[in-house]
Protein backbone atom coordinates (compact mmCIF):
# COMPACT_ATOMS: atom_id res chain seq x y z
CA UNK A 1 0.00 0.00 0.00
CA UNK A 2 1.52 3.53 -0.70
CA UNK A 3 1.96 6.40 1.61
CA UNK A 4 -0.92 7.87 0.42
CA UNK A 5 -3.82 5.48 0.20
CA UNK A 6 -2.50 3.95 4.13
CA UNK A 7 -3.04 7.98 5.12
CA UNK A 8 -6.59 7.85 3.25
CA UNK A 9 -7.28 4.37 5.03
CA UNK A 10 -6.11 5.92 8.49
CA UNK A 11 -8.26 9.31 8.19
CA UNK A 12 -11.20 7.52 6.55
CA UNK A 13 -11.11 4.95 10.06
CA UNK A 14 -11.10 8.14 12.32
CA UNK A 15 -7.32 8.02 13.68
CA UNK A 16 -7.24 10.86 15.87
CA UNK A 17 -3.26 11.01 16.07
CA UNK A 18 -1.29 10.08 13.11
CA UNK A 19 2.59 10.99 13.37
CA UNK A 20 4.37 11.36 10.03
CA UNK A 21 8.22 10.60 10.02
CA UNK A 22 9.86 12.64 7.27
CA UNK A 23 12.13 15.59 6.39
CA UNK A 24 10.32 15.99 3.84
CA UNK A 25 7.28 18.75 4.53
CA UNK A 26 6.79 19.79 1.47
CA UNK A 27 5.76 16.59 0.39
CA UNK A 28 4.09 15.22 3.54
CA UNK A 29 1.81 18.66 3.07
CA UNK A 30 0.82 17.12 -0.53
CA UNK A 31 -0.37 13.94 0.26
CA UNK A 32 -2.61 15.24 2.85
CA UNK A 33 -3.71 17.52 0.69
CA UNK A 34 -4.45 14.58 -2.03
CA UNK A 35 -6.14 13.15 0.52
CA UNK A 36 -7.69 15.63 1.84
CA UNK A 37 -9.11 17.00 -1.96
CA UNK A 38 -10.79 12.99 -2.29
CA UNK A 39 -12.13 13.34 1.31
CA UNK A 40 -13.49 16.79 0.88
CA UNK A 41 -11.96 18.30 3.91
CA UNK A 42 -10.77 21.17 4.57
CA UNK A 43 -6.42 21.61 5.51
CA UNK A 44 -5.03 23.76 7.78
CA UNK A 45 -1.36 23.79 9.10
CA UNK A 46 0.23 24.97 12.13
CA UNK A 47 3.84 26.31 12.74
CA UNK A 48 5.40 28.06 15.56
CA UNK A 49 6.04 30.82 13.40
CA UNK A 50 2.76 31.26 11.78
CA UNK A 51 0.33 29.61 13.80
CA UNK A 52 -2.52 28.06 12.71
CA UNK A 53 -3.59 28.66 8.44
CA UNK A 54 -5.34 27.52 5.68
CA UNK A 55 -1.95 25.33 4.43
CA UNK A 56 0.37 26.68 2.37
CA UNK A 57 -0.49 30.39 3.84
CA UNK A 58 2.36 30.17 6.78
CA UNK A 59 4.88 31.82 5.00
CA UNK A 60 2.53 34.64 4.00
CA UNK A 61 2.45 37.85 6.66
CA UNK A 62 -0.94 38.70 6.18
CA UNK A 63 -2.39 34.87 6.48
CA UNK A 64 -0.25 34.39 9.86
CA UNK A 65 -2.14 34.02 13.68
CA UNK A 66 -0.27 35.22 15.69
CA UNK A 67 -2.52 34.57 18.33
CA UNK A 68 -2.09 30.41 17.83
CA UNK A 69 1.10 30.37 17.89
CA UNK A 70 1.10 28.65 21.52
CA UNK A 71 0.48 25.30 20.55
CA UNK A 72 -2.70 25.28 23.35
CA UNK A 73 -4.11 27.89 21.69
CA UNK A 74 -3.45 26.00 18.77
CA UNK A 75 -5.24 23.09 19.91
CA UNK A 76 -8.39 24.88 21.24
CA UNK A 77 -8.98 25.94 17.88
CA UNK A 78 -9.36 22.06 16.92
CA UNK A 79 -12.17 21.61 19.49
CA UNK A 80 -13.93 24.97 17.83
CA UNK A 81 -13.48 24.19 14.37
CA UNK A 82 -17.00 22.25 13.32
CA UNK A 83 -16.54 21.19 9.39
CA UNK A 84 -14.51 18.23 8.26
CA UNK A 85 -10.57 19.19 8.66
CA UNK A 86 -7.13 17.93 8.70
CA UNK A 87 -4.63 19.62 10.90
CA UNK A 88 -0.85 19.60 9.81
CA UNK A 89 1.67 19.96 13.16
CA UNK A 90 4.71 20.66 11.49
CA UNK A 91 7.23 22.08 14.70
CA UNK A 92 4.92 20.01 17.70
CA UNK A 93 7.66 17.62 18.31
CA UNK A 94 9.40 20.46 20.40
CA UNK A 95 7.01 20.39 22.70
CA UNK A 96 6.49 17.18 22.75
CA UNK A 97 8.60 16.02 25.89
CA UNK A 98 8.27 16.43 30.18
CA UNK A 99 8.72 20.11 30.10
CA UNK A 100 5.62 20.95 28.48
CA UNK A 101 3.07 18.89 30.43
CA UNK A 102 0.09 21.02 29.58
CA UNK A 103 1.07 20.29 25.71
CA UNK A 104 0.77 16.50 25.75
CA UNK A 105 -2.29 15.98 28.47
CA UNK A 106 -4.17 18.09 26.09
CA UNK A 107 -3.20 16.16 23.00
CA UNK A 108 -4.58 13.13 24.74
CA UNK A 109 -7.63 14.96 25.81
CA UNK A 110 -8.16 16.36 21.87
CA UNK A 111 -7.61 12.43 20.80
CA UNK A 112 -10.56 11.29 22.64
CA UNK A 113 -12.53 13.63 21.28
CA UNK A 114 -11.20 13.25 17.60
CA UNK A 115 -12.86 9.77 17.71
CA UNK A 116 -16.36 10.81 17.03
CA UNK A 117 -15.45 13.74 14.39
CA UNK A 118 -14.25 14.00 10.49
CA UNK A 119 -11.08 15.82 11.99
CA UNK A 120 -7.50 14.27 12.34
CA UNK A 121 -4.42 15.93 13.59
CA UNK A 122 -1.42 14.40 11.57
CA UNK A 123 1.90 15.72 13.75
CA UNK A 124 5.05 16.11 10.70
CA UNK A 125 8.92 15.71 12.39
CA UNK A 126 12.10 14.84 11.32
CA UNK A 127 12.41 12.92 14.29
CA UNK A 128 10.16 10.48 16.20
CA UNK A 129 9.50 11.69 19.96
CA UNK A 130 6.12 10.32 21.08
CA UNK A 131 5.12 10.20 25.27
CA UNK A 132 4.41 7.69 26.27
CA UNK A 133 1.18 9.27 27.56
CA UNK A 134 0.11 9.34 24.18
CA UNK A 135 1.44 5.87 22.67
CA UNK A 136 -1.90 4.62 22.36
CA UNK A 137 -3.76 7.28 20.60
CA UNK A 138 -0.59 7.87 17.56
CA UNK A 139 -0.34 6.02 14.44
CA UNK A 140 3.50 6.41 12.98
CA UNK A 141 3.72 6.43 9.13
CA UNK A 142 6.90 7.13 7.69
CA UNK A 143 7.04 8.76 4.43
CA UNK A 144 9.26 7.05 2.10
CA UNK A 145 11.75 8.45 -0.09
CA UNK A 146 10.84 9.36 -3.72
CA UNK A 147 10.75 5.93 -5.84
CA UNK A 148 12.29 5.63 -8.96
CA UNK A 149 8.55 6.54 -10.67
CA UNK A 150 8.58 10.03 -8.51
CA UNK A 151 11.99 10.54 -9.38
CA UNK A 152 11.61 9.86 -13.27
CA UNK A 153 9.05 12.23 -13.32
CA UNK A 154 11.17 14.81 -11.69
CA UNK A 155 14.07 13.84 -14.22
CA UNK A 156 11.03 14.39 -17.32
CA UNK A 157 9.91 17.97 -15.72
CA UNK A 158 13.17 19.52 -15.79
CA UNK A 159 14.28 18.19 -19.01
CA UNK A 160 11.23 19.93 -20.70
CA UNK A 161 11.40 22.53 -18.76
CA UNK A 162 15.40 22.93 -19.80
CA UNK A 163 14.77 22.18 -23.60
CA UNK A 164 11.49 24.66 -23.98
CA UNK A 165 14.14 27.54 -22.56
CA UNK A 166 16.65 26.43 -24.74
CA UNK A 167 19.31 27.63 -22.37
CA UNK A 168 21.10 24.04 -21.36
CA UNK A 169 21.70 20.27 -23.39
CA UNK A 170 19.12 17.83 -21.85
CA UNK A 171 20.98 14.33 -23.15
CA UNK A 172 19.15 11.52 -21.45
CA UNK A 173 18.95 8.24 -23.24
CA UNK A 174 17.03 4.86 -21.59
CA UNK A 175 20.52 3.98 -20.09
CA UNK A 176 21.78 6.89 -18.68
CA UNK A 177 18.45 7.55 -17.56
CA UNK A 178 18.70 4.60 -15.64
CA UNK A 179 21.69 5.37 -13.65
CA UNK A 180 20.63 8.85 -13.26
CA UNK A 181 17.23 7.17 -11.10
CA UNK A 182 19.75 4.44 -9.81
CA UNK A 183 22.23 7.36 -8.77
CA UNK A 184 19.59 9.73 -6.97
CA UNK A 185 17.72 6.59 -4.90
CA UNK A 186 18.20 7.81 -1.70
CA UNK A 187 17.66 11.63 -1.77
CA UNK A 188 15.08 13.84 -0.81
CA UNK A 189 13.02 15.23 -3.63
CA UNK A 190 14.47 18.53 -2.93
CA UNK A 191 17.88 17.05 -2.81
CA UNK A 192 17.52 15.85 -6.08
CA UNK A 193 16.25 18.71 -7.86
CA UNK A 194 19.19 20.90 -6.21
CA UNK A 195 21.57 18.35 -7.66
CA UNK A 196 20.22 18.17 -11.19
CA UNK A 197 20.31 22.15 -11.24
CA UNK A 198 23.68 22.05 -9.72
CA UNK A 199 24.66 19.60 -12.58
CA UNK A 200 23.29 21.97 -15.45
CA UNK A 201 25.04 25.22 -14.49
CA UNK A 202 28.44 23.35 -14.18
CA UNK A 203 28.43 21.17 -17.38
CA UNK A 204 25.60 23.15 -19.01
CA UNK A 205 24.10 20.08 -19.66
CA UNK A 206 22.24 16.91 -17.83
CA UNK A 207 23.47 13.21 -18.95
CA UNK A 208 23.48 9.82 -17.78
CA UNK A 209 28.05 9.88 -17.61
CA UNK A 210 27.26 12.59 -14.85
CA UNK A 211 26.68 10.28 -12.05
CA UNK A 212 29.27 11.08 -9.98
CA UNK A 213 27.72 14.84 -9.38
CA UNK A 214 24.81 13.05 -8.19
CA UNK A 215 26.91 10.60 -6.12
CA UNK A 216 29.14 14.26 -4.57
CA UNK A 217 25.06 15.32 -2.65
CA UNK A 218 25.29 11.58 -1.46
CA UNK A 219 28.46 12.71 0.42
CA UNK A 220 26.97 15.54 2.16
CA UNK A 221 24.80 12.80 3.44
CA UNK A 222 27.34 10.97 4.77
CA UNK A 223 29.38 13.86 6.52
CA UNK A 224 26.28 15.06 8.28
CA UNK A 225 25.74 11.58 9.78
CA UNK A 226 29.98 11.64 11.31
CA UNK A 227 29.35 8.07 11.55
CA UNK A 228 30.52 6.66 8.14
CA UNK A 229 33.57 7.90 5.94
CA UNK A 230 33.02 8.51 2.44
CA UNK A 231 35.79 7.96 0.13
CA UNK A 232 36.46 8.53 -3.67
CA UNK A 233 38.14 5.81 -4.62
CA UNK A 234 40.57 6.16 -8.02
CA UNK A 235 41.42 2.86 -8.12
CA UNK A 236 40.44 0.29 -10.09
CA UNK A 237 40.37 -3.14 -10.96
CA UNK A 238 43.34 -2.63 -13.00
CA UNK A 239 45.21 -1.59 -9.93
CA UNK A 240 44.74 -4.61 -8.70
CA UNK A 241 47.32 -7.42 -9.47
CA UNK A 242 46.86 -11.40 -9.39
CA UNK A 243 42.75 -12.15 -7.52
CA UNK A 244 41.71 -12.96 -11.10
CA UNK A 245 38.85 -15.27 -9.31
CA UNK A 246 37.88 -12.44 -7.04
CA UNK A 247 37.74 -9.78 -9.97
CA UNK A 248 35.94 -12.06 -12.54
CA UNK A 249 33.46 -13.01 -9.86
CA UNK A 250 32.78 -9.06 -8.94
CA UNK A 251 32.54 -8.13 -12.63
CA UNK A 252 29.70 -10.66 -13.51
CA UNK A 253 27.60 -8.93 -10.38
CA UNK A 254 29.08 -5.45 -12.15
CA UNK A 255 25.49 -4.75 -13.89
CA UNK A 256 23.46 -6.31 -10.83
CA UNK A 257 21.73 -3.09 -9.75
CA UNK A 258 20.42 -1.86 -12.95
CA UNK A 259 16.77 -2.23 -13.59
CA UNK A 260 17.96 -4.93 -16.18
CA UNK A 261 18.77 -6.42 -13.56
CA UNK A 262 15.86 -6.95 -11.82
CA UNK A 263 13.40 -7.81 -14.59
CA UNK A 264 15.95 -10.55 -15.21
CA UNK A 265 14.84 -12.00 -11.87
CA UNK A 266 18.58 -10.96 -10.31
CA UNK A 267 18.47 -9.75 -6.41
CA UNK A 268 21.03 -7.50 -5.50
CA UNK A 269 24.17 -8.70 -4.63
CA UNK A 270 24.51 -8.64 -0.59
CA UNK A 271 28.19 -8.90 -0.22
CA UNK A 272 31.33 -10.50 0.34
CA UNK A 273 33.51 -11.35 3.08
CA UNK A 274 37.16 -10.86 2.44
CA UNK A 275 39.52 -13.22 4.80
CA UNK A 276 43.34 -13.61 4.06
CA UNK A 277 46.96 -12.72 4.38
CA UNK A 278 47.86 -8.93 6.24
CA UNK A 279 48.73 -6.89 2.93
CA UNK A 280 47.31 -9.02 0.15
CA UNK A 281 45.24 -6.29 -1.06
CA UNK A 282 41.53 -6.64 0.26
CA UNK A 283 41.13 -3.68 1.46
CA UNK A 284 42.75 -2.50 -2.24
CA UNK A 285 39.65 -4.68 -3.44
CA UNK A 286 36.64 -2.65 -1.84
CA UNK A 287 37.77 0.57 -3.53
CA UNK A 288 38.43 -1.28 -6.68
CA UNK A 289 34.86 -2.84 -6.43
CA UNK A 290 33.53 0.70 -5.29
CA UNK A 291 35.19 2.34 -8.87
CA UNK A 292 34.48 -0.28 -11.07
CA UNK A 293 30.70 -0.23 -10.23
CA UNK A 294 30.48 3.70 -10.35
CA UNK A 295 28.89 3.48 -6.44
CA UNK A 296 29.57 5.52 -3.69
CA UNK A 297 31.78 4.12 -1.22
CA UNK A 298 31.69 3.96 2.66
CA UNK A 299 33.77 3.05 4.90
CA UNK A 300 32.34 1.64 8.19
CA UNK A 301 34.64 2.48 11.12
CA UNK A 302 33.12 0.23 13.89
CA UNK A 303 35.46 1.89 16.60
CA UNK A 304 33.42 5.28 16.34
CA UNK A 305 30.10 3.13 16.92
CA UNK A 306 31.05 2.41 20.90
CA UNK A 307 29.84 5.89 22.74
CA UNK A 308 30.58 6.46 26.15
CA UNK A 309 26.85 6.23 26.85
CA UNK A 310 24.55 2.95 27.47
CA UNK A 311 22.51 2.33 24.81
CA UNK A 312 24.38 4.89 22.55
CA UNK A 313 26.68 1.88 20.33
CA UNK A 314 23.43 0.26 19.48
CA UNK A 315 21.70 4.04 18.03
CA UNK A 316 24.88 4.68 16.70
CA UNK A 317 25.18 1.01 14.58
CA UNK A 318 21.46 2.04 13.70
CA UNK A 319 22.04 5.27 12.67
CA UNK A 320 24.95 4.32 10.20
CA UNK A 321 22.63 1.32 8.43
CA UNK A 322 19.63 4.06 7.60
CA UNK A 323 22.49 6.20 6.33
CA UNK A 324 24.19 3.64 3.97
CA UNK A 325 20.45 2.70 3.04
CA UNK A 326 20.02 6.23 2.48
CA UNK A 327 22.53 6.71 -0.09
CA UNK A 328 22.27 3.02 -1.64
CA UNK A 329 23.07 1.56 -3.94
CA UNK A 330 26.48 1.88 -2.57
CA UNK A 331 29.16 -0.56 -0.87
CA UNK A 332 30.12 -0.49 2.47
CA UNK A 333 33.51 -1.40 3.26
CA UNK A 334 33.97 -3.01 6.94
CA UNK A 335 37.65 -2.78 7.69
CA UNK A 336 39.14 -5.36 9.70
CA UNK A 337 35.97 -6.64 11.07
CA UNK A 338 37.46 -9.41 13.07
CA UNK A 339 39.16 -7.05 15.60
CA UNK A 340 35.97 -4.78 16.07
CA UNK A 341 34.53 -8.06 17.46
CA UNK A 342 36.61 -10.19 18.85
CA UNK A 343 35.35 -10.11 22.40
CA UNK A 344 31.89 -10.45 21.77
CA UNK A 345 31.80 -13.86 23.58
CA UNK A 346 33.13 -12.20 26.61
CA UNK A 347 31.05 -9.20 25.92
CA UNK A 348 28.56 -9.41 28.99
CA UNK A 349 31.46 -9.30 31.76
CA UNK A 350 33.93 -6.98 30.19
CA UNK A 351 31.69 -4.18 28.46
CA UNK A 352 28.39 -4.93 29.93
CA UNK A 353 27.13 -7.02 26.80
CA UNK A 354 27.28 -3.89 24.47
CA UNK A 355 29.59 -5.22 21.92
CA UNK A 356 27.31 -8.24 21.36
CA UNK A 357 24.10 -6.31 21.50
CA UNK A 358 25.90 -3.70 18.38
CA UNK A 359 27.15 -7.11 16.94
CA UNK A 360 23.98 -8.87 16.92
CA UNK A 361 22.29 -5.92 15.15
CA UNK A 362 24.67 -6.05 12.52
CA UNK A 363 24.37 -9.53 11.98
CA UNK A 364 20.38 -9.09 11.88
CA UNK A 365 20.32 -6.43 9.07
CA UNK A 366 23.13 -8.38 7.15
CA UNK A 367 20.65 -11.44 7.14
CA UNK A 368 17.12 -9.33 6.57
CA UNK A 369 18.32 -6.28 4.41
CA UNK A 370 16.27 -5.54 1.39
CA UNK A 371 18.37 -2.11 0.58
CA UNK A 372 21.18 -2.26 -2.58
CA UNK A 373 23.90 -2.06 -0.39
CA UNK A 374 26.97 -4.20 -0.88
CA UNK A 375 28.69 -5.17 2.10
CA UNK A 376 32.60 -6.06 1.54
CA UNK A 377 34.28 -7.11 4.97
CA UNK A 378 37.74 -7.54 5.80
CA UNK A 379 39.36 -9.69 8.27
CA UNK A 380 42.86 -11.19 8.87
CA UNK A 381 42.88 -13.55 11.97
CA UNK A 382 39.43 -16.06 11.58
CA UNK A 383 40.25 -16.99 15.32
CA UNK A 384 38.69 -14.00 15.91
CA UNK A 385 35.44 -14.43 14.08
CA UNK A 386 32.47 -15.56 15.39
CA UNK A 387 30.51 -18.36 13.28
CA UNK A 388 27.56 -16.57 13.38
CA UNK A 389 29.28 -14.35 10.66
CA UNK A 390 30.25 -16.83 8.65
CA UNK A 391 27.05 -18.79 7.65
CA UNK A 392 25.72 -18.09 4.35
CA UNK A 393 23.10 -15.42 4.12
CA UNK A 394 25.24 -13.12 5.57
CA UNK A 395 27.60 -12.65 2.63
CA UNK A 396 26.97 -14.11 -1.04
CA UNK A 397 30.68 -15.45 -1.03
CA UNK A 398 33.57 -15.94 1.70
CA UNK A 399 37.24 -15.39 -0.27
CA UNK A 400 40.44 -16.31 0.96
CA UNK A 401 43.38 -13.93 -0.12
CA UNK A 402 46.32 -15.91 0.18
CA UNK A 403 49.88 -14.52 -0.68
CA UNK A 404 50.02 -13.92 -4.60
CA UNK A 405 52.14 -16.47 -6.80
CA UNK A 406 54.87 -15.79 -9.11
CA UNK A 407 52.55 -14.40 -12.08
CA UNK A 408 50.43 -12.38 -9.21
CA UNK A 409 53.81 -10.84 -7.83
CA UNK A 410 54.54 -10.13 -11.73
CA UNK A 411 51.59 -7.79 -12.33
CA UNK A 412 51.63 -6.94 -8.99
CA UNK A 413 55.42 -5.12 -9.13
CA UNK A 414 54.41 -4.31 -12.87
CA UNK A 415 51.39 -2.19 -11.34
CA UNK A 416 53.72 -0.58 -8.74
CA UNK A 417 56.32 0.45 -11.39
CA UNK A 418 53.66 2.36 -14.28
CA UNK A 419 52.16 4.23 -11.22
CA UNK A 420 55.66 5.64 -10.23
CA UNK A 421 56.19 6.54 -14.27
CA UNK A 422 58.48 2.93 -14.65
CA UNK A 423 56.94 1.04 -17.61
CA UNK A 424 57.05 -2.35 -15.90
CA UNK A 425 58.73 -3.70 -19.93
CA UNK A 426 61.44 -2.01 -19.22
CA UNK A 427 62.62 -4.25 -15.79
CA UNK A 428 62.93 -7.87 -15.84
CA UNK A 429 59.50 -8.50 -13.69
CA UNK A 430 59.67 -11.93 -13.75
CA UNK A 431 63.09 -11.88 -11.93
CA UNK A 432 62.38 -9.68 -9.18
CA UNK A 433 59.01 -11.91 -9.29
CA UNK A 434 60.68 -15.21 -8.91
CA UNK A 435 63.33 -13.68 -6.28
CA UNK A 436 60.70 -12.75 -3.74
CA UNK A 437 58.34 -15.79 -2.56
CA UNK A 438 56.14 -15.41 0.35
CA UNK A 439 56.09 -11.28 -0.05
CA UNK A 440 52.03 -9.81 -0.19
CA UNK A 441 51.20 -7.02 -2.28
CA UNK A 442 52.07 -4.33 0.05
CA UNK A 443 55.26 -5.84 0.46
CA UNK A 444 56.31 -6.21 -3.27
CA UNK A 445 55.02 -2.14 -3.33
CA UNK A 446 57.87 -1.94 -0.31
CA UNK A 447 60.45 -3.12 -2.61
CA UNK A 448 59.60 -0.98 -4.97
CA UNK A 449 59.79 2.26 -3.06
CA UNK A 450 63.07 0.73 -1.33
CA UNK A 451 64.78 0.19 -4.61
CA UNK A 452 63.48 3.46 -5.68
CA UNK A 453 65.23 5.35 -2.48
CA UNK A 454 68.77 2.64 -2.73
CA UNK A 455 68.65 4.58 -6.57
CA UNK A 456 68.03 7.90 -5.81
CA UNK A 457 70.67 7.62 -3.43
CA UNK A 458 73.32 6.32 -5.48
CA UNK A 459 72.29 8.87 -8.29
CA UNK A 460 70.85 7.00 -10.76
CA UNK A 461 67.49 5.68 -12.49
CA UNK A 462 65.83 2.25 -11.15
CA UNK A 463 66.94 -0.87 -12.44
CA UNK A 464 66.14 -4.47 -11.93
CA UNK A 465 68.96 -4.84 -10.01
CA UNK A 466 68.38 -2.21 -7.32
CA UNK A 467 65.00 -4.47 -7.39
CA UNK A 468 66.52 -6.99 -6.64
CA UNK A 469 68.70 -5.87 -3.59
CA UNK A 470 65.45 -4.40 -2.21
CA UNK A 471 63.69 -8.01 -2.23
CA UNK A 472 66.90 -9.73 -0.77
CA UNK A 473 67.01 -7.45 2.00
CA UNK A 474 63.70 -7.61 2.90
CA UNK A 475 62.18 -10.50 5.13
CA UNK A 476 58.46 -10.36 4.37
CA UNK A 477 55.50 -11.19 6.66
CA UNK A 478 54.84 -14.67 6.22
CA UNK A 479 58.46 -16.14 7.17
CA UNK A 480 58.14 -13.92 10.28
CA UNK A 481 54.69 -15.04 11.15
CA UNK A 482 55.14 -18.36 9.65
CA UNK A 483 52.77 -20.42 12.19
CA UNK A 484 50.17 -17.93 12.18
CA UNK A 485 50.48 -17.59 8.03
CA UNK A 486 50.20 -21.41 7.89
CA UNK A 487 46.93 -21.87 9.96
CA UNK A 488 45.51 -19.30 8.43
CA UNK A 489 45.82 -21.09 5.20
CA UNK A 490 45.12 -24.31 6.53
CA UNK A 491 41.58 -23.28 7.71
CA UNK A 492 40.76 -21.66 4.16
CA UNK A 493 41.80 -24.55 2.66
CA UNK A 494 38.16 -26.48 2.25
CA UNK A 495 35.86 -23.67 4.52
CA UNK A 496 36.39 -20.57 1.62
CA UNK A 497 36.83 -19.84 -2.03
CA UNK A 498 40.10 -19.17 -3.03
CA UNK A 499 40.44 -15.64 -4.59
Amino acid sequence: MSFTAELELLIRARYPLVYVLTGEELRAEEAVLEVAGRRNKKVFEWTCTGGLVPAGTSIQSKHRNMATRDPLVALDQILEQVEPALFVFKDLHAWMGPAHPAVVRKLKDIALHLKNSLKTILLVSPVLLIPIELEKETTVLSLPLPDRAELGALLDDIAEEMLNQGSVRVDVDAAGRDRLMEAARGLTRAETENVFARVLVKHGRLGGDLVNEVFAEKQQLVRKNGLLEYLVPAEGFDHVGGLAGLKRWLRERRLAFTLEAREFGLPSPRGVLLLGVQGCGKSLCAKAVASEWQLPLLRFDLGRLFGSYVGSSEENVRRAIAVAESVSPAVLWIDEIDKAFAGTASSGASDGGTGARVFGTLLTWLAEKTAPVFVVATANDISHLPPELLRRGRFDEIFFVDLPDEAGRAEILGVHLNRRGRPAESFDVGAVAAATPDFSGAEIEAVVVAGLYSAFGEGHDLTSDDLLRAGQEMIPLARTMAEQTSRLREWATVRARRA
